[in-house]
């Protein structure tokens, strides 16, 4: 069992910076990968990034790419997602999740979920 909790959400104007962590515990090595994924209003659940425990590889939504940066801290147990230069779309709850043996940019997919942070990008 895999236990993830999110912080750092909040509102923050466009074109603004939020960093986002995911604190994991229990069998945090049983999963192959972290990673995060966002539902906006009236939308589904869509992949952000994800970030392997191994290499570690990271992986970006086009919409995210060269704008947010997954990172981990080893050390704290922590993975984090650097948003810069945030879009009003970029407004969503986000969520951490754990996957193993799964695709990355499929929420099905991952088995261990956070309840997620509120992320607001006021226009």
């Amino acid at each position: 069992q895999v236990q993830l909790v999110e912080s750092g959400g909040g509102l923050v104007q466009a074109g603004g910076s939020l960093r986002l962590s995911c604190a994991a515990s229990g069998r945090t090595f049983s999963s192959d990968a972290m990673g995060w994924f966002r539902q906006g209003p009236g939308k589904e659940r869509e992949f952000v990034a994800a970030i392997t425990w191994s290499g570690p590889r990271t992986y970006y939504a086009d919409s995210v790419k060269g704008r947010f940066t997954i990172s981990r801290d080893n050390a704290r147990n922590t993975v984090y997602l650097q948003m810069n230069s945030l879009k009003h779309e970029d407004t969503a709850v986000y969520y951490c999740a754990a996957v193993r043996g799964g695709r990355l940019m499929d929420p099905s997919d991952y088995q261990y979920w956070g309840q997620g942070t509120q992320v607001t990008v006021s226009s």
